[in-house]
């Protein structure tokens, strides 16, 4: 994800020290789930995991349901999703609604903190992160400003 961040982890936005992505973040996702998909056709009897659903952020059960119910992966894997939301998983398995704030729109704040030494998590979303001292600095640092 560091050297082809669209290709790994497709986001609306990219890491402050990454670039555009070369095409919509969705193409990416589609491309992830085509590839398992054959992997998993020419190879069945192995698992599979499931990549890149986070940029489907409320639809991400959906497209992950109807994948596993296709045989085209085994399972799918949550990322930096579950920094924002840990309880996704438990609430659609539950049939509870979803809390929308709540959900990753993969501001890419997760990966940027960390490249520039600072905690990983969802400053933007979990109030944790947003009070924690290196959220002045990264929103600091994310403006081109050293604060």
């Amino acid at each position: 994800p560091y050297y082809c961040p669209h290709v790994q982890r497709p986001a609306a936005f990219p890491p402050s020290d990454g670039y555009e992505p070369p095409e919509d973040p969705l193409r990416g996702v589609a491309r992830q789930i085509d590839a398992t998909a054959r992997l998993k056709s020419e190879f069945p009897e192995m698992a599979f995991v499931g990549s890149g659903y986070t940029y489907l952020q409320e639809w991400l059960a959906h497209v992950a349901e109807f994948t596993v119910r296709s045989g085209w992966t085994d399972f799918v894997g949550l990322g930096r999703l579950t920094l924002s939301y840990p309880e996704m998983p438990a609430d659609v398995l539950a049939g509870a609604p979803l809390r929308r704030k709540a959900i990753c729109r993969t501001f890419s704040d997760c990966t940027t903190g960390p490249r520039l030494g600072l905690v990983s998590g969802c400053y933007p979303l979990d109030p944790f992160y947003a009070a924690h001292p290196d959220a002045i600095q990264l929103r600091g640092l994310k403006a081109g400003s050293q604060t």
